[in-house]
C-alpha cells in the first residue's frame, strides 16, 4: 500500500513556498503507509498541493517514483495501489501510439497514459486492480478523485471553509491546520449500531469516505462544489451477468471459475519484491495459495497465527495444507497479551471507531508477515462472492 493526500484550496493561491510543505506534513502522517520513498507537488496558481509516501511494489527505481507527470505535462497523479492489468493496457496503448517512450516499468506510469489517451471514465473503466487515485489536471485546473470498484483502497474527503482536503487516512487530514475535527453525532450513533461507521460518513462532520467505484471531479473556481458519481456499478454489472447467464454444465462452469480465479491470482502475483500469503487452512485462503504455488518455481511463503485458546486455534489445519502443498511456513500463537499490548494502537491504526475482532489477529499477522515479504494474497471476500455464510447466502 502507498500513502495519497493533498488539497485544493483557492485561498492558498500564490502561496508558492507555503503549499508543498503542507503537503509534506500531511504525507508524513501517512509515512507506514509507505515508508520507501516520499514526494509533493504543487500548483500555486490553483492552491493545489499532493503529496505521496511511496511503498515500492513495480519498478523499485526512481522512475517510478510519484507525483508522477504526464509528459504533455497536462495531467499529474498520485496512487495508492495496484493496476493487475497495466501489461495488457500498456501493450494497448502501444498500438494506438507506437512512438510512445515509457520511463519506467510502473503500473502509475499506464495509469497516467490511459488517463490521457481515453479521458477519465474510460480509463477507470479499463482498470483491473485496486486503487485509490487523484489525478490533476493543469490545463482544466480540475482535480479527480477515484476509488476502486470495491473500495479495497481507501480515501477520506473534507470539506473546509476554504475548498478540499483529501487522503488515504484520516491523520493525514488531521496534520492540515484547516481541518477542524469535530465529532458526527449521527455517525456516531451509526456507529453504535452497525459496529463502524458506514460509508460515506466518516466519524467527523463534513467528512466523508469516497464510496466504492465513484468518482469526485472538483474544479478550482468550485472546490467547495462535491458530488460524487459513480464510474461503475454492482448492480449494472449484475444485471449484465443475468442477463447473458453462463450456460455450460457444472463441469464447465467448475473449470471456467479455476481458470478465472488462477488467471486473477498470476496477475497478482506481478511483483519487483517478496511475495507470500495468509493462510487460515480454510477453503478460501487455501485455494489461493494452492493457485499460487502451482504458479511458483520455489516454495510460497505462507503466514498463520494461531491462538493460545485450542476452541479458536486453527493454526494446525493450515500446517497441513502448508505441507501438502509444500510452501514455507510460518506460525505466529497469539496470546491475549499480546491482544491487550495492541488495543491502545488501534485509535492510531483505524483513526475512527471500529469494533470487529478480527483487527487484532489481523494486525498481528500482518506485522509479522511484513517482516518476511511485502506483498501477502489473502481470502478474503470469498465468503461474499461464493456465500461462506448464510447471511451472505441470504443476501
Amino acid at each position: 500500500m502507498c500513502g495519497i493526500c493533498g488539497f485544493l484550496l483557492p485561498g492558498s493561491r500564490g502561496d508558492t513556498d507555503g503549499l508543498a510543505p503542507l503537503a509534506r506534513r500531511m504525507a508524513d502522517a501517512l509515512a507506514h503507509r509507505g515508508p520507501d520513498d516520499h514526494g509533493v507537488y504543487a500548483d500555486p496558481d490553483a492552491g493545489l498541493a499532493l503529496g505521496h509516501r511511496r511503498l515500492a511494489i513495480l519498478d523499485l527505481s526512481p522512475a517510478g517514483a510519484q507525483p508522477m507527470r504526464s509528459p504533455s505535462g497536462r495531467f499529474v497523479l498520485i496512487h495508492n495501489g495496484e493496476i493487475y492489468n497495466f501489461s495488457e493496457l500498456r501493450r494497448e496503448l502501444d498500438q494506438q501510439a507506437p512512438s510512445r517512450a515509457w520511463r519506467s516499468d510502473s503500473d502509475t506510469e499506464v495509469m497516467l497514459a490511459a488517463f490521457e489517451t481515453w479521458g477519465v471514465e474510460p480509463a477507470l473503466a479499463r482498470f483491473t486492480g485496486m486503487f485509490a487515485c487523484a489525478l490533476w489536471d493543469t490545463r482544466e485546473h480540475v482535480l479527480h478523485l477515484a476509488r476502486d470498484r470495491m473500495g479495497e483502497k481507501p480515501l477520506y474527503y473534507a470539506r473546509t471553509g476554504q475548498g478540499l482536503l483529501f487522503g488515504s487516512e484520516l491523520k493525514a487530514l488531521r496534520a492540515h491546520p484547516a481541518f477542524a475535527p469535530e465529532l458526527d453525532r449521527e455517525s456516531l450513533a451509526l456507529y453504535l449500531r452497525y459496529q463502524y461507521v458506514p460509508e460515506p460518513r466518516s466519524i467527523y462532520r463534513d467528512t466523508f469516505k469516497l464510496a466504492p467505484g465513484h468518482l469526485l471531479t472538483v474544479r478550482a473556481d468550485a472546490p467547495r462544489d462535491l458530488r460524487p458519481r459513480p464510474w461503475w456499478s454492482l448492480r449494472d454489472a449484475v444485471a449484465k451477468a443475468q442477463a447473458n447467464p453462463f450456460t455450460g454444465s457444472a463441469t464447465e462452469a467448475a473449470d471456467q471459475l479455476e481458470t478465472l480465479l488462477g488467471d486473477a491470482v498470476a496477475r497478482q502475483m506481478v511483483a519487483d519484491v517478496p511475495l507470500g500469503s495468509l493462510l487460515s487452512g480454510g477453503v478460501d485462503s487455501s485455494l489461493i495459495t494452492a493457485l499460487m504455488q502451482a504458479r511458483s518455481t520455489r516454495p510460497v511463503r505462507t503466514f498463520t497465527i494461531g491462538f493460545s485458546n485450542a476452541d479458536y486455534d486453527e493454526s494446525t489445519h493450515a500446517a497441513r495444507v502448508a505441507e501438502h502443498l509444500g510452501t514455507e511456513h510460518t506460525t505466529l500463537v497469539a496470546t491475549p497479551a499480546h491482544a491487550l499490548d495492541l488495543v491502545r494502537q488501534l485509535p492510531d491504526i483505524y483513526d475512527e471507531p471500529f469494533s470487529d475482532a478480527s483487527q487484532l489477529p489481523t494486525h498481528l499477522v500482518a506485522a509479522l508477515t511484513r517482516q518476511h515479504v511485502t506483498v501477502c494474497l489473502t481470502g478474503d471476500g470469498g465468503d461474499e462472492s461464493f456465500g461462506g455464510y448464510n447471511r451472505h447466502f441470504w443476501a
